[in-house]
């Protein structure tokens, strides 16, 4: 039997008949073979565009083939409709046109698939042809279809002319109609087609004998053409019966899509009138919301709640200015609230109050964009409400009871976490309009929650409050507020004994580091709350951030502690008790720690600090190279690298900004070396060892530089003692094996001290020999053994 493959393999001219294309179709479904499977694809694509598919087209839709060899000919008509019009004749079109009227009312009773793309066919032939060639299009439709006759059963007549209607919109949508030709289509079916449509609609959604299908395929096509510009006037109505199609569960779905659709339509603010008569129809809506949230339905507070939030955000400020109706819209926002604070737990027992947030930003915005005197107005009635949308965000917010907590799935959790943020993000918002009041109203809350001896306190309620702190601090400078101190007077009284709240706890002390930094005073009541927490592995992330936001904040008040974090410091390293990252975190706060030290103290804690990771290297040093000990060097490597990276005596004002000037040098700088430097001149020797080993491998070279360019950027001049070693080391490296860190090194290297004379005999070595050994890899091409730069 000849295969299709073998048909397009052949020299003449492709032979795409009705048998052959069968055939293709046969092998694509049912081969078991994928070669022959694609081979089969690759040929129905060519058959498919081939001008011999208005021939085999029809007869692949005879009654006698199967639905997927009929849905095939129905592609290939549309394919050739939409992609190909040009190539129509126009004296064809009526043919065409008669043709596929004809096709779609057999298949009204047919293979629904099919019937679609028939649809979808004829679709693209109106859209290609209206409304010059076929001025009224939809009306003409509609009257084939309503025509007795045909055999065909009147309720699958509907059914076909429901799906023909509905694709018409979403065939336009997704069509490849020039730009002009859309504006004219758009017009058209906006203006003139819906004038068939909407009656048709209104009399099937109203008829008491219609079957739900019928009216579910009515609230589809309603949808589809609301994207078309209908103004929403003109669909007013049948909105209006899409909201009483709401009580019936079959229709639920397809009833909030057509409701959505057509108010969320950007021209839709434009009928303030026909948005007013929308209000009281969502706020009917509120007893069936509140049985739905009784009985656990959770679909249908999704799509209530849909309705009200499509309808606040999308017309927020056309509502807020109609004054004399302003009762009504309140209302509103009193229902959206209650749809935030639904309850049960996001993402577990309800999906809906996530839907509500966009809301709330949407809605401050338009209030602070009034001119002052309407604000002040708007600003006495929804202030009140958005300290109690605080309170419910804050209640949702709160984490469940620790046993539900642990059978919740790593997915719900991880889903949890991120509703937090956008809750945390929405406070942070919230307080550009309510401001310091905001902060005083959490610190009364949490101050009469810690100081209740009558009743026990949820560990839940205090995090939730704290979170709210921390949204808070963690953007906004809260610097002027007066209850921050009582804040940090009250964390050392949280009776601490879960580890969400022990998070929260760090996280907010972190939020507070600028805070600390100007009352240093305030450091010895969280301090030792910090460093205990550094020792619990659960709290890695959250306690070594926050240490080193303090260490880069407040380290010139931080000398008194310094013996104690170095210490706490060290044992946690030691115990490998932190992942990597955080490892680097902790190193990357001792230098900010150790940078406001005496130099003498300095090099003591440095000495205490990395020499067992020397004494561990050295030994590593003298192993023969395999993928584990590869890992440990580069550990130790990152760790120096990122302790050398915030090590900085000069005593610069880090916080100088973007785009100011360079910060000033406070104090003249101690006599002698720099403590990094003098480290570096100390293990210089080691480093040369490990790399003598590991010079081919990328990961080791990269760790190296980055200890040295990490240095220069912190140093900058103060690196001189070290220039000439190590120009004369990244020379040899780079002329034996060239690598792209030693470049960038290089690079550094060059931009620093090449304007210096004391400096520039060995950096122009350097450079002439990094150009010399570029330039020669270059010149050999690839083929060279050496002729690349390792990335």
């Amino acid at each position: 039997m000849e295969t299709p493959g073998r048909i397009a393999a052949t020299p003449d001219a492709l032979d795409f008949t009705v048998e052959n294309v069968e055939k293709a179709l046969h092998q694509l479904y049912y081969d078991p073979n994928i070669e022959n499977k694609n081979l089969a694809q690759k040929w129905l694509m060519q058959a498919q565009v081939s001008p011999q598919a208005w021939q085999f087209c029809w007869a692949l839709l005879s009654p006698d083939k199967v639905p997927e060899i009929q849905y095939f000919g129905a592609s290939a008509l549309h394919t050739k409709i939409s992609r190909y019009w040009s190539d129509i004749p126009t004296d064809q079109y009526e043919s065409l046109k008669t043709q596929l009227f004809s096709q779609i009312a057999c298949f009204s009773s047919g293979s629904k698939m099919v019937l679609t793309r028939l649809c979808v066919a004829l679709a693209s032939l109106a859209l290609n042809t209206m409304p010059e060639a076929w001025p009224g299009a939809v009306a003409e439709m509609v009257r084939v279809f309503q025509e007795e006759g045909g055999g065909v059963d009147g309720r699958a007549r509907c059914l076909a002319l429901l799906e023909l209607l509905t694709v018409l919109p979403e065939e336009f949508q997704t069509s490849r109609l020039p730009q002009y030709r859309k504006g004219q289509v758009r017009g058209a079916s906006g203006e003139v087609e819906w004038g068939s449509v909407c009656p048709l609609l209104q009399q099937l959604l109203r008829r008491a004998d219609s079957p739900g299908a019928v009216k579910a395929r009515v609230l589809r096509c309603l949808s589809s053409w609301v994207l078309l510009d209908v103004p929403l006037s003109e669909s007013e109505g049948l909105v209006h019966d899409c909201f009483s199609a709401l009580p019936d569960p079959e229709l639920f779905d397809t009833a909030v899509e057509a409701i959505v659709n057509a108010i969320s339509q950007p021209d839709s603010q434009r009928y303030v009138n026909t948005l007013l008569k929308l209000v009281p129809q969502v706020l009917a809506l509120q007893d069936q919301l509140r049985e739905a949230v009784q009985s656990g339905d959770m679909e249908t507070c999704h799509g209530i709640c849909r309705i009200a939030v499509t309808l606040g955000e999308n017309h927020s400020r056309t509502l807020l200015e109609q004054v004399e109706h302003w009762q009504g819209f309140l209302a509103l926002v009193n229902m959206i609230m209650f749809c935030t604070g639904i309850p049960g737990h996001y993402p577990v027992n309800e999906t809906t109050s996530s839907l509500t947030l966009t809301f709330w930003y949407t809605l401050q915005d338009e209030i602070m964009s009034f001119e002052l005197d309407r604000q002040t107005v708007y600003l006495q009635v929804y202030r009140p409400v958005y300290f109690q949308l605080v309170d419910v965000l804050l209640h949702k917010a709160q984490f469940p009871s620790d046993q539900e907590y642990a059978s919740w799935s790593s997915d719900e959790k991880e889903q949890f976490r991120i509703y937090r943020v956008d809750i945390s993000d929405t406070l942070m918002y919230v307080y550009e309009m309510l401001g310091a009041e905001l902060l005083s109203n959490l610190y009364d809350k949490l101050g009469r929650l810690l100081t209740n001896t009558e009743q026990p306190t949820s560990w839940q309620h205090t995090e939730a409050l704290l979170y709210g702190f921390q949204s808070i601090a963690e953007t906004i400078d809260v610097n002027y507020s007066d209850v921050i101190p009582g804040l940090i007077g009250l964390i050392p009284r949280i009776n601490i004994n879960n580890v969400q709240l022990a998070d929260t706890v760090m996280f907010t002390i972190g939020a507070l580091a600028e805070w600390l930094a100007d009352h240093p005073v305030m450091l010895s009541s969280v301090l030792p709350l910090v460093l205990q927490a550094l020792g619990n592995p659960d709290l890695s992330v959250s306690s070594v951030s926050t240490l080193k936001k303090i260490c880069r904040e407040c380290k010139y008040d931080l000398p008194p502690y310094a013996t104690n974090i170095v210490a706490v410091s060290q044992e946690v390293l030691i115990k490998q008790i932190h992942k990597t990252s955080q490892c680097m975190w902790l190193m990357q706060a001792l230098g900010f720690l150790l940078s406001a030290l005496p130099v003498e103290d300095i090099l003591r804690n440095l000495h205490s600090l990395i020499t067992p990771y020397i004494q561990q290297l050295e030994k590593l040093a003298d192993e023969t190279p395999n993928p584990s000990n590869k890992l440990a060097i580069i550990h130790i490597l990152g760790l120096l690298s990122n302790l050398f990276t915030t090590l900085d005596i000069s005593k610069q004002d880090d916080e100088s900004g973007e785009g100011s000037a360079p910060p000033v040098k406070t104090t003249p700088p101690p006599p002698g070396p720099n403590p990094v430097v003098v480290v570096l001149q100390q293990v210089f020797a080691l480093i040369q060892t490990v790399l003598s080993k590991w010079l081919n491998d990328s990961q080791v070279v990269e760790a190296v530089c980055a200890i040295f360019e990490k240095s220069v950027k912190t140093l900058l001049h103060d690196f001189a003692p070290m220039v000439s070693q190590l120009s004369e080391m990244l020379g040899q490296m780079y002329s034996t094996i060239p690598q792209a860190s030693a470049l960038d090194l290089t690079r550094q290297m060059v931009h620093i001290f090449a304007s210096e004379t004391d400096h520039f005999p060995p950096i122009k070595a350097l450079f002439e020999l990094v150009t010399s050994v570029t330039l020669s890899i270059f010149q050999q091409g690839r083929g060279g053994s050496r002729a690349r730069l390792l990335v």
